[in-house]
């Protein structure tokens, strides 16, 4: 079950951003990982940079309650049905955020080759002032936050396997975020962020 013990608020202006080190107990958050990896249908998606198509650099899914899809980067995922595994963990989500949500976009992270550049989760479909709700499992990355006016305003937090980072009020308007490549030798990593589209 959710098991929070620890909540760092990171009081950066024009958000509200909540991290939670040890939402999942170890060795819940090692089984849904093993699991997940294992069985959601991993797809890799084409991107236009510059005119330019390459594969995306990460592995994605995407699960959800209502049949909507989700548009991002000229890609349109469709939702699979909850699996009982991800519908434990929303449901732990669920209770710490006081919501509910709708759909789960999955990253797959193979190694620290695999990335997710500068962006905001402000798609129209999210609505005004989005939720939401990331759990990390496996491997340790850091989530780098950069404030969209001020590109000089940075901020930076290590995504501990299990954990929980909660991202409310303006943040999606107001800030970009992204997960850097490394050259450092690092393990495999997934990602669920959970959010509510209209």
């Amino acid at each position: 079950m959710g098991l929070f013990s620890e909540k760092i608020d990171l009081n950066l202006p024009e958000s509200e951003i909540s991290y939670y080190s040890n939402f999942l107990k170890t060795e819940n958050a090692s089984a849904y990982f093993k699991i997940l990896k294992s069985k959601v249908p991993w797809q890799q998606d084409k991107i236009k940079v510059f005119g330019k198509t390459y594969d995306q650099p990460r592995l994605t899914a995407l699960y959800g309650n209502n049949d909507k899809a989700y548009s991002y980067s000229n890609i349109v995922m469709r939702p699979h049905e909850f699996t009982p595994e991800l519908l434990q963990i929303k449901s732990f989500v669920e209770k710490e955020a006081e919501m509910e949500f709708s759909t789960c976009l999955l990253n797959y992270y193979r190694n620290g080759k695999d990335s997710n550049g500068w962006h905001a989760d402000d798609e129209k479909e999210l609505g005004q002032n989005p939720v939401i709700a990331s759990i990390s499992l496996g491997a340790e990355r850091i989530f780098h936050l950069r404030n969209k006016k001020d590109k000089l305003l940075k901020h930076k937090i290590v995504l501990e396997h299990g954990s929980l980072l909660l991202m409310a009020g303006e943040t999606q308007h107001k800030w970009h975020h992204k997960i850097a490549k490394t050259s450092k030798n690092i393990g495999e990593r997934i990602n669920l962020t959970f959010r509510i589209i209209k």
